[in-house]
């Protein structure tokens, strides 16, 4: 039987509350030899609310941000990152 946490619709939230940053991470293999170099994810969950952002790439940097002025100097630094 598998571990608790780990099958079902709640298992990547879980982990990720768990502090496994990888959970909600993309899957690279895919079958057709292509996979994300790159991953941006911003959440803005409504009117009033605080966003927040995760960037990550596959050469280590793993960066977050939170607050309407930090996130968009993450999508620009995150944007940066990926022209260089």
């Amino acid at each position: 039987q598998p571990a608790p946490g780990t099958t079902g619709r709640s298992a990547p939230k879980d982990a990720a509350r768990k502090g496994v940053r990888s959970a909600l991470r993309p899957n690279p293999q895919h079958g057709h030899g292509r996979y994300p170099l790159a991953w941006l994810h911003i959440t803005a969950p409504g009117r009033g609310a605080t966003p927040t952002a995760t960037s990550w790439c596959a050469c280590g940097r793993d960066r977050s941000a939170i607050g309407h002025t930090k996130v968009l100097a993450l999508v620009e630094g995150h944007t940066a990152h990926r022209e260089t």
